[in-house]
């Protein structure tokens, strides 16, 4: 494997991660005209049309066995209905750059549930990991009011941290499954079937009535999330796990919150907080000592340090 390979692999995984980032602020810039369950409507509508386009160009097959519908079906609903709806509904309350950081504690959910089911073992380290990231955590959801500090841990944060449990509970899953097809023929049925799930409620709530309200800078954002959100951004995540080890790719997911911080600031204005930057870093640090990747490379800096 040529280092060109790896630079472009890696290239494909930071453009996931930067599209993953932004679309908490796509997600919010629209919600003041949608409901959530409409938006999500035509994110996935969009991303359907966008996905059949690309394994049609790519000539992929579209059938798949009966055997594996449950399968699809299971991960339809975890990865692509629950997580998609507890995201836009928290960001009704909450702001993008907080969801951003939280999103960031899914890997520890994910070790709890190894523990939990598989009986992997927790180490010191670990455990010290998870505690410095609940309280990251506990900081994003902290406040200042004039020199009070107080704890405003609202139904948004809630919701995004049952999004996080959920996405952990996904990812296990999708690992265990094990689908014997294209991961873009598989994130098709995903979409497929959000689509299918979300289309009763815009029924209900007659969704299609605040369309004609959406600007074009709205329509761009619903745009971005349905071919660069929910098509793209899983398509280029597999072509670099195609060249690249999982676990070097799951590095890249560390970019994730820095994306949505920036787009936050720079697209919806957000007031930058210390102490939710100061969270989510200490998020990140406790993710990655629960990844069992900080000592390693704490003790290679200490073995090239001169003495």
């Amino acid at each position: 494997m040529t280092n060109r390979t790896r630079l472009t692999a890696s290239f494909y995984a930071t453009l996931s991660i930067s599209f993953w980032g932004v679309s908490f602020v796509s997600t919010k810039a629209v919600l003041g005209k949608l409901d959530p369950y409409s938006l999500l409507v035509v994110r996935f509508g969009i991303g359907v049309i966008f996905l059949l386009l690309l394994l049609l160009l790519q000539r992929n097959r579209l059938l798949v066995s009966i055997k594996y519908i449950p399968h699809l079906l299971i991960l339809g609903v975890l990865g692509v209905f629950v997580h998609q709806v507890l995201q836009a509904t928290a960001l009704l309350t909450i702001s993008a750059s907080s969801a951003g950081w939280l999103i960031s504690f899914s890997p520890v959910f994910t070790f709890i549930l190894s523990i939990l089911f598989l009986h992997e073992k927790i180490s010191f380290a670990k455990a010290s990991g998870i505690v410095l990231a609940i309280i990251g955590v506990l900081l994003i959801t902290t406040a200042r009011n004039g020199e009070s500090i107080q704890f405003r841990f609202n139904i948004g944060f809630i919701l995004m941290m049952l999004s996080t449990l959920n996405w952990a509970v996904y990812s296990v899953l999708l690992k265990s499954l094990k689908i014997p097809y294209p991961p873009l023929l598989v994130t098709f049925y995903m979409s497929l079937l959000g689509l299918l799930l979300t289309t009763p409620f815009l029924i209900r709530n007659r969704g299609w009535e605040s369309l004609s309200h959406l600007t074009q800078s709205e329509w761009a954002h619903l745009l971005f999330l349905g071919i660069f959100v929910s098509g793209i951004a899983y398509w280029y995540w597999a072509k670099a796990l195609e060249v690249l080890e999982a676990t070097k790719v799951s590095m890249f997911l560390y970019l994730e919150p820095i994306a949505t911080l920036v787009a936050a600031v720079l697209l919806l204005h957000e007031k930058v907080l210390l102490i939710s930057v100061a969270g989510g870093i200490i998020i990140i640090i406790g993710v990655i000592m629960v990844n069992g990747q900080l000592l390693p490379v704490l003790l290679n800096r200490f073995k090239k340090t001169p003495r």
